[in-house]
C-alpha cells in the first residue's frame, strides 16, 4: 500500500488536490481513500490531506504516519511543519518554491524536487497573483516524479475534478509536468524516465 501526504495551508486546494489525485489512480484499476485532516481550520491556516493506494481493498483508516510520497503547496510551511516526518526512506518529497529556492533542506535520504507552481498558475490564468490556484499544477508535476500516475489519467482527473477553468487547468498541469527540477536526493527517476 502507498501513502501520499499533502501539506497545504487552507484555502490552496490541497483536499480537492487529493481527490483529483485518488481519481487518477482509481482510473489506473487501483483501491483509493482521499481524505483530509482538519484542526481549526481558518483559511492560510496549516492543512494536510491523504491518498491512499492498494491493489487490494483498503480496510485501514486513519492518518498516514508513513508516506511514500509528500506534497507541499506551500513552501513556507517548512518553517512550522516537518513535513518529511515519518516519510519512508528515499520518498518523494514535491515542493511548490522558485527554483532558485534549491537550497531548501531536507533531512534525510529523500527525492526532493520543486515546481514553481505559482509562475505556471499565473502564466495560465488560475487565480491571482494574491491567490494563485495551485493544487492541480502541482499535481502534474507530481505525475512526472511519480512511479506509478500516468499524465492521461491525472489530466482526465483534473477535466472532471475542476469546476471553473478546466481547460486552463489541463494546460497548467502539463506544463508542470515539464517544469520540475531537482533539489536533493537521487533524482534520476525524473531524467530516465517519461
Amino acid at each position: 500500500m502507498a501513502g501520499i501526504r499533502f501539506h497545504g495551508r487552507g484555502g490552496q486546494g490541497a483536499v480537492v488536490a487529493s481527490k483529483i489525485l485518488a481519481n487518477a489512480y482509481f482510473k489506473q484499476g487501483l483501491y483509493v481513500q482521499a481524505f483530509p485532516s482538519f484542526g481549526m481550520e481558518r483559511k492560510g491556516a496549516p492543512v494536510s490531506a491523504f491518498v491512499r493506494l492498494d491493489n487490494i481493498p483498503i480496510v485501514e483508516r486513519g492518518e498516514i504516519k508513513h508516506p511514500s510520497s509528500v506534497i507541499v503547496l506551500d513552501s513556507s510551511l517548512l518553517n512550522k511543519v516537518d513535513v518529511a516526518q515519518g516519510a519512508k526512506p528515499d520518498a518523494l518529497i514535491l515542493l511548490n518554491c522558485r527554483e532558485n529556492e534549491k537550497r531548501i533542506g531536507i533531512k534525510g535520504s529523500f527525492q526532493v524536487t520543486g515546481v514553481d507552481a505559482v509562475k505556471i498558475a499565473l502564466q495560465h490564468g488560475l487565480g491571482s497573483k494574491i491567490a494563485p490556484i495551485i493544487n492541480t499544477v502541482i499535481l502534474g508535476a507530481y505525475a512526472r516524479i511519480s512511479r506509478d500516475l500516468t499524465l492521461s489519467n491525472l489530466l482526465e482527473a483534473i477535466e472532471e475534478g475542476v469546476p471553473v477553468n478546466p481547460k486552463q487547468n489541463v494546460a497548467a498541469a502539463e506544463a508542470a509536468y515539464q517544469a520540475v527540477f531537482g533539489i536533493s536526493g537521487d533524482i534520476d527517476a525524473i531524467k530516465n524516465s517519461h
